[in-house]
């Protein structure tokens, strides 16, 4: 009785032993975050408040995960790879973010704030590629429109974007990301000088 009691006992102690091994070798997540990128240029002129609205993004990108791309028909889904707030809220900070500097002094806010519902110009912007590639960089592919609040035709374009990492690993093509928002933001605020220009 006494051995079964011991050989029951030790095979418990195994199996916790065990549990904790597994437990502690659980694979480490990385974080990341996308930067502001943009850098300072002339005043817009008479442009006194921007909102930047929801931004529609494909499917595959609208996850924790990182995803990067291996082949024309193979992505990767980086479980221990994640962003540390979802895209479609970090986004439109980070344009806003590079707005502020490019329209300084406007003030540039984000949805839903109340001061987007009284903004001068409304951006919508609809991200239809925005691919990690390992080995070469981000690609980025965008719709937008600017609307002023008085009404009337919306200005439109279409910015493509293909940005080459700096160095290998996940951080290098988060930060080309940021680099190609920056150049989002850069056609966005020229866009928004043509549109206040035209109104004056």
């Amino acid at each position: 009785m006494k051995m079964h009691c011991s050989i029951t006992g030790m095979a418990t102690l195994c199996l916790a032993v065990a549990l904790l091994v597994g437990c502690s070798s659980s694979p480490k997540v990385t974080f990341y975050t996308l930067n502001v990128a943009a850098t300072n240029e002339a005043p817009a002129p008479a442009l006194h408040s921007v909102a930047i609205g929801s931004i529609t993004l494909p499917d595959l990108l609208d996850r924790p995960q990182l995803v990067v791309r291996r082949s024309a028909n193979r992505v990767d889904i980086l479980e221990s790879h994640r962003w540390a707030e979802s895209l479609k809220s970090e986004i439109p900070r980070i344009i806003a973010a590079d707005l502020s500097i490019l329209l300084k002094p406007a003030r540039v806010s984000t949805y839903p704030q109340n001061a987007g519902l009284e903004a001068d110009y409304r951006v919508l912007l609809d991200i239809q590629r925005f691919e990690m590639t390992v080995g070469e960089g981000v690609s980025l592919e965008a719709l937008w429109s600017v609307r002023s609040s008085n009404g009337g035709v919306p200005k439109t374009g279409r910015t493509v974007v293909s940005e080459p990492a700096s160095a290998v690993g996940y951080d290098a093509l988060v930060a080309a990301q940021s680099r190609a928002l920056a150049v989002v933001s850069h056609d966005l605020a020229q866009a928004l000088r043509e549109v206040t220009q035209a109104a004056q």
